[in-house]
């Protein structure tokens, strides 16, 4: 399963979008490091379910309303204070928490509430402009420490015996959760033979695979109750990717939802109430109802979907086994959706579906066209695909 990693320093609100994002419950309270271990649990991306485009009576029976939830596994780690790479905090436990995230949301404290290290110092009192970059570098300079160990041996050896610099530094980087295509493309980018880098050049090439390998989102938590200018100026970041939050306000309509006072679902811009509710229910909503008319909705929903989309470049297929009625062998209609990078293949889905079924590979069939499709045939976000196989 696709794994995003949740990130930031302690006390800016993690566990509160954890808990909105997967209905988990975990500990949340006013200080640092609430969160010792990493915290792991299924959240969703949201996506426009095909069974409409299709014409299915009655629906699919897998989506809501037309909208079809995709499984992911989100990770909160403990929160991180500068110079963890050093050790501080809860440091490298810290960092190994995220080596098997394929990106990153960056969860910032927009309210100014708390300081670098996560202590609360008052609303509006510490600038979270400051925040933006420590994590880039955090992680930038753990890849960094595990690239220079070992180092000059591996250079001297490079240097006297030959060979391909992207395999040392494949063997060097095995188990920090970067993939050998990152590790080639930052080569590229460095222009520059290893065996001739400075210091400053491996620390350049380490934010490099941390650009590639831990692709970032910046989550501008605490929007509820963040001063308006703290939250204009994170947005107005040019160099980022930065939605504004509130994981507050997102469990607080999961919770309205669940015991049937509202109808929401996780992404949209509003709900709509179903139940009776109390003055001091109906005044929380109404405040929520405010926050989500100025910025779209929560946020959380926003922040999962351009992370895996955006920033990962997937898309969704919907494989079955009958092509005119979209159902799999049972008979359920689109049983299935799977997250695949862009760019994938119909054989690449064969294999994603059983590896002996990709083995034996004879023709794909697109179930909207009925045309038949070969091994090479490049998957579209949102096709539903027949896989033929002498299996």
């Amino acid at each position: 399963m696709l794994s995003v990693g949740l990130a930031g320093k302690p006390n800016s609100g993690k566990s509160t979008f954890f808990k909105a994002a997967t209905l988990v419950d975990v500990d949340i309270a006013n200080y640092p490091f609430t969160t010792i271990d990493a915290n792991h649990g299924v959240s969703q991306v949201r996506v426009p379910c095909p069974c409409q485009e299709l014409g299915i009576a009655g629906g699919c029976g897998k989506c809501k309303d037309g909208v079809r939830f995709v499984a992911i596994e989100l990770i909160d780690v403990a929160g991180l204070v500068p110079d963890a790479h050093l050790g501080r905090g809860l440091g490298n436990e810290f960092l190994d928490a995220l080596r098997v995230a394929e990106a990153v949301i960056h969860v910032l404290d927009a309210s100014g509430s708390t300081d670098a290290e996560g202590n609360p110092v008052g609303l509006g009192n510490y600038d979270p402009v400051r925040d933006v970059k420590f994590l880039e570098f955090e992680i930038s300079m753990w890849l960094y420490g595990i690239l220079k160990r070992n180092w000059d041996k591996l250079m001297r050896n490079y240097k006297a015996l030959g060979g391909k610099p992207d395999q040392i530094l494949i063997e060097q980087m095995a188990g920090a959760g970067v993939a050998d295509n990152q590790i080639r493309r930052a080569l590229v980018d460095m222009k520059k033979d290893p065996g001739s880098w400075s210091d400053d050049d491996l620390k350049k090439f380490a934010g490099l695979l941390r650009a590639y390998s831990k692709p970032m989102i910046l989550a501008a938590n605490k929007t509820d109750v963040a001063p308006p200018e703290f939250v204009e100026r994170l947005l107005a970041l040019r160099q980022e990717v930065v939605l504004p939050v509130s994981g507050a306000a997102e469990i607080a309509l999961r919770m309205a939802e669940k015991a049937g006072l509202i109808k929401y679902v996780p992404g949209d811009p509003d709900f709509e109430v179903i139940g009776p509710l109390n003055k001091a229910q109906a005044a929380g909503l109404e405040k929520i109802r405010a926050l989500m008319k100025q910025y779209g909705g929560t946020g959380v929903q926003s922040c999962i979907n351009r992370a895996v989309f955006d920033l990962l470049d997937y898309i969704v297929i919907y494989p079955v086994e009958d092509e005119n009625k979209y159902t799999d062998r049972k008979g359920v209609i689109l049983p299935d959706a799977y997250l695949m990078k862009r760019g994938s293949t119909a054989r690449d889905l064969a294999f994603r579906v059983h590896s002996d079924i990709g083995e034996s590979f004879l023709f794909a069939v697109d179930a909207k066209t009925k045309m038949r499709l070969g091994e090479k045939y490049e998957l579209k976000d949102g096709d539903v695909i027949k896989i033929v196989s002498t299996k």
